[in-house]
């Protein structure tokens, strides 16, 4: 509703209708921001189109809510702000029902992943739109496939990341967007990146943003029938988690703790961006509510600031600037490795950002921009890299993934106490001849 109103108060009804329509018949591989192509008024309203979306599936689906569920709310409503529509993020969640079906499963248990395979949109605007809506039926026919896929690799894709990458389908998406551009440009398709991107829109979303997170804060101390020292006590208790993937804060510590762990977070994403002489618009606020989601799910001040210090290093000692626009992104969402900070120490963390800035940067090419949650792809690769490395090298253990670690359904939403204090299983490497 928010989303919906400040859109509405920006621009007259006839030019936000006008804005929808560029949207929809505007391809919208990375960077498109909305904000640029049609409006910040007709943005925020698509943006709460594809909220509303999101939220009436989850809630039909009766699946109780978790971290998990403000994780996908998040990046709906950020992503909608520069890729994702209310027409192209269809033919995934039919693909995954279809998945369901073939197993005899509830779509709720899937639902989360299908929204958020939606990273491949592009694909399927760039079929439709590339080609005069010509190859309509293949680009929803493309968008179902990969909704159908999806389920089954992101649930591999999590297992070899062993938890340190918090965007596991950002991962998924772009090993499957290696795999679908290099064929469809064996056919003679030329997909290219784009580049539109806003300048003249900080006060708009400073404002929205500063003052969503101050309602959250405020939201989670008073409003949550809890005294304000028991939330800032949970808070604190947060802080002191890892964050490795799954990490659900909303039923490890309530909902108090949780709202002021994203609005503390939703404000670090805004000064980041501040601070750094970049600029306000579709991407950056989409990456700051994505950080805000994910403040649900692994992200806390304590394991996001190291990650965002080494992309602030790279800046310092690479061959570019914070100020670019793939930059600030890759600040906000480099923020996808918080767990390695968290487990391994922030030194890590700093070098896991320091590697991500590079890596980042050149990961987008190769797919022409299709894979929205690029960050996600790159971030897979460097904790896989990492990982590897710091458990045989630097600390001789590593956490077990247990069966109860996966994404199955969520029975009830009470918040719960995770294995034995906050601590994650861990096995611990021994030499060969040891008792």
């Amino acid at each position: 509703m928010i989303l919906l109103f400040t859109g509405l108060l920006l621009d007259s009804p006839s030019h936000i209708l006008c804005g929808l329509h560029t949207i929809i018949f505007t391809e919208d591989a990375l960077i498109t921001d909305y904000v640029l192509v049609a409006g910040a008024g007709a943005a925020l309203v698509n943006s709460a189109l594809v909220t509303a979306i999101s939220i009436l599936f989850l809630q039909h689906c009766k699946e109780a809510p978790n971290g998990l569920t403000l994780v996908v709310i998040g990046l709906m409503s950020g992503f909608s702000l520069f890729g994702k529509n209310f027409v192209n993020i269809w033919p995934f969640l039919i693909g995954t029902r279809l998945y369901a079906a073939m197993r005899h499963e509830s779509f709720g248990k899937y639902l989360p992943t299908s929204l958020m395979s939606t990273a491949l949109a592009p694909i399927v605007s760039y079929f439709v739109l590339d080609n005069g809506g010509a190859a309509l039926p293949i680009g929803i026919l493309t968008g179902m496939l990969i909704g159908f896929i999806m389920p089954a690799l992101s649930a591999y894709t999590y297992k070899v990341q062993n938890g340190m990458n918090l965007y596991n389908v950002g991962f998924a998406s772009g090993l499957l967007a290696f795999l679908i551009v290099p064929v469809i440009s064996s056919f003679g398709a030329s997909p290219t990146t784009r580049y539109h991107w806003a300048t003249d829109s900080d006060r708009i979303f400073a404002a929205l943003l500063g003052s969503l997170c101050l309602l959250l804060i405020i939201s989670g101390l008073f409003c949550c029938r809890r005294s304000p020292k028991r939330v800032w006590l949970s808070y604190r208790a947060l802080l002191r988690t890892s964050g490795r993937a799954p990490s659900d804060y909303l039923r490890m510590f309530g909902p108090a703790p949780v709202l002021v762990n994203i609005g503390i977070n939703g404000l670090i994403g805004l000064a980041f961006i501040i601070l750094s002489g970049g600029n306000l618009n579709g991407p950056t606020a989409g990456g700051i509510l994505t950080i805000m989601g994910f403040s649900a799910f692994g992200k806390h001040a304590k394991n996001i600031l190291p990650i965002m210090g080494g992309v602030v290093l790279g800046s310092m000692m690479m061959q570019w600037s914070l100020a670019d626009g793939a930059v600030q992104l890759a600040g906000l969402f480099c923020t996808t490795l918080a767990p390695i900070a968290g487990y391994f120490g922030w030194s890590f963390g700093v070098l896991a950002g320091f590697l991500h800035s590079a890596v980042v940067l050149h990961t987008s090419s190769p797919v022409a921009g299709m894979n929205l949650y690029n960050n996600g792809f790159s971030g897979g690769l460097v904790a896989i890299v990492l990982y590897a490395l710091l458990i045989a090298i630097v600390q001789h253990r590593r956490p077990e993934i247990q069966n109860e670690d996966y994404f199955d359904i969520v029975e009830n939403d009470n918040p719960s106490v995770p294995r034995t204090a906050f601590h994650m299983t861990e096995q611990v490497d021994q030499p060969d001849d040891a008792p």
